[in-house]
């Protein structure tokens, strides 16, 4: 065969294939490729979706961690400056031991 005719060989053999052969082959070529997918990830042991599912609930703990820092940092700054008001409200009204 001609590598002219290669193009044409091969449009005739796929217009041989049924609707359900194409289909399988299609089926079998995106579970190659996503079995290639999760042993390049490291996930081919068959327990992806636990590890996953692991790795989902970490993010989702460190997203929670860190919110619940910044709420802290920013009650603690709040904290401070109001104590520091009513410290120098006191200081202002003689109300602590200032000078007489």
């Amino acid at each position: 065969m001609t590598e002219e005719n290669q193009p044409a060989a091969f449009v005739e053999n796929m217009l041989l294939l049924r609707r359900e052969d194409f289909d399988e082959l299609l089926e079998r070529a995106a579970e190659r490729g996503a079995e290639r997918c999760l042993a390049h990830l490291g996930l081919e042991n068959g327990h992806a979706a636990k590890d996953i599912h692991e790795l989902r609930d970490l993010l989702e703990a460190w997203r929670d961690a860190r919110r619940t820092a910044w709420q802290t940092t920013i009650k603690a700054l709040t904290t401070g400056l109001l104590a520091a008001l009513l410290v120098g409200a006191a200081i202002k009204l003689k109300l602590l031991g200032g000078a007489p």
